[in-house]
C-alpha cells in the first residue's frame, strides 16, 4: 500500500484509511521497542547473569532493567501526545520524529548489550 502512495502522489494518506499521526506512531514505536528491550534483556543479560549466579537473581535483575527503562520510553511518548491534531499530522515533524524514533531504537536494541557488558566487567572484577 506503501508503494501505491508513493507511485501516485494524487491520493492522500488519508483516503487509504492510514492517517498522518505522529502521536500514534511514537507510541507503536514505544511499544515494539519495549518488547524488543525486554527480549533481549532476556537472552543476553539474563544469560550473562546466570553464569555467575544459580539463585534468582537473574530473574530480579530482568525485573529491575525492565523496570528501569520503562520511563524512559515514557518521555519519548510524552514529547509527541500534547500534540493537537493538527500538528499531529504535520509533514514538517518527519526529522523530529524519525529523531526521536533512532535514539528509541538505540536505547532499546543497545542498552541490553552496554548492561550486560557492564555486568560481566562487574563479575570478572569480584
Amino acid at each position: 500500500m506503501g508503494k501505491a502512495l508513493e507511485d501516485n502522489p494524487s491520493v492522500t494518506e488519508e483516503e487509504h484509511g492510514s492517517h498522518l499521526d505522529w502521536r500514534k506512531r511514537m507510541s507503536d514505536n514505544v511499544a515494539f521497542a519495549l518488547i524488543v528491550y525486554t527480549g533481549l534483556q532476556i537472552f543476553v543479560t539474563v544469560g550473562a547473569l546466570k553464569q555467575g549466579f544459580s539463585s534468582l537473581f537473574p530473574y530480579i535483575a530482568l525485573i529491575i532493567l525492565v523496570a528501569a527503562i520503562i520511563p524512559a520510553c515514557r518521555w519519548f511518548e510524552r514529547r509527541w501526545l500534547p500534540m493537537s491534531d493538527e500538528a499531529a499530522s504535520d509533514e514538517s515533524y518527519r526529522g523530529a520524529f524519525r529523531r526521536d524514533q533512532l535514539m528509541l531504537w538505540l536505547l532499546a536494541i543497545g542498552l541490553p548489550f552496554v548492561l550486560t557488558a557492564l555486568l560481566k566487567t562487574l563479575f570478572a572484577a569480584a
